[in-house]
């Protein structure tokens, strides 16, 4: 039901079978995989280039070329906060091990890590890492956490 590449895909950890993509369109989509087809679409303006969903399922995340991570409602179906702190596209996005925390990647070169717990200080961005590096084919590097969450591991264009 994309009208473009799909970019991003990530399963809920609650409740029922969802997945959230992400879309060249422009668009986010919830899928139900009991039925056939998206059950919501979240239309920006700009590509989508990472989702993730948070630790209760109730929200998605999105990241594009915008530079800025988007905190939708599920139920609202609208954006209901906007982090920003990335200064070029974000690549990719997960959710720590706990749900306390939102890794994202982006082609700044730098690594940032938000606090998504519900009472957060204002500046949700805690730590940023930098020192992975992007070739000048801007293709999409990845990370993870580590199982109990307390490291990150982020690939590099320098092949380290």
């Amino acid at each position: 039901e994309h009208l473009s590449y799909v970019n991003s895909c990530c399963p809920s950890r609650r409740g029922p079978p969802l997945v959230v993509s992400g879309s060249d369109d422009g668009t986010a989509k919830l899928w139900d995989m009991r039925q056939r087809g998206s059950i919501q679409t979240f239309p920006d303006k700009y590509q989508i280039t990472a989702v993730s969903f948070s630790d209760a399922s109730d929200k998605i995340y999105t990241g594009g070329i915008d530079n800025d991570v988007k905190i939708w409602d599920l139920r609202k179906g609208e954006v209901i906060m906007t982090l920003q702190g990335h200064q070029d596209m974000i690549t990719s996005m997960q959710l720590s091990p706990d749900g306390s925390y939102l890794l994202t990647n982006g082609m700044d070169c730098k690594l940032c890590i938000w606090d998504m717990r519900p009472y957060a200080p204002q500046n949700r961005c805690v730590k940023i890492l930098e020192g992975h590096q992007h070739n000048f084919e801007k293709t999409l590097l990845k990370f993870g956490w580590s199982p109990d969450g307390s490291k990150v591991t982020a690939g590099s264009s320098d092949r380290m």
